[in-house]
């Protein structure tokens, strides 16, 4: 695959100015990483919003079911979809003209990739948010 992740200090300038994270496939299960790495990053003083169409609330803020329903900017999306759903969480996202689209550690999904690079975006695939966070700080 020939993805290119930015650097160390370009990803630790990201999570600084950035402050709303929605996250795509958050889990509702305490158990499950997506809501460990969500909350940690709440924890952390960033807006959480939870993108879950079978859930209602996560994390005590109330999910909504895509992308779309999500009112005013979001600086990351952050994706908890196997690899295979990360073009169609990329065409949505540029539906609402995000900042950073950012795959979880062991997704990448060279398609979703191109897609997005070629309209300009900032790119983020096999990384885990909350482990950069930590490196970054």
């Amino acid at each position: 695959m020939n993805i290119e992740i930015p650097s160390r200090e370009e990803l630790g300038e990201i999570l600084k100015k950035s402050k709303r994270i929605a996250v795509v496939g958050l889990s509702d299960n305490p158990a499950k990483t997506s809501y460990m790495v969500s909350k940690a990053m709440q924890n952390a003083g960033y807006d959480i919003i939870p993108v879950n169409p079978n859930a209602e609330e996560i994390l005590g803020v109330k999910a909504v079911k895509s992308l779309n329903e999500i009112d005013g900017h979001v600086d990351i999306v952050n994706v908890f979809r196997r690899s295979e759903h990360l073009l169609e969480v990329a065409e949505e996202f540029l539906e609402i003209d995000a900042d950073v689209y950012w795959a979880q550690l062991g997704l990448a999904n060279e398609e979703a990739y191109q897609l997005l690079k070629e309209k300009g975006y900032t790119v983020v695939m096999d990384r885990c948010i909350k482990v950069e966070h930590a490196l970054t700080r």
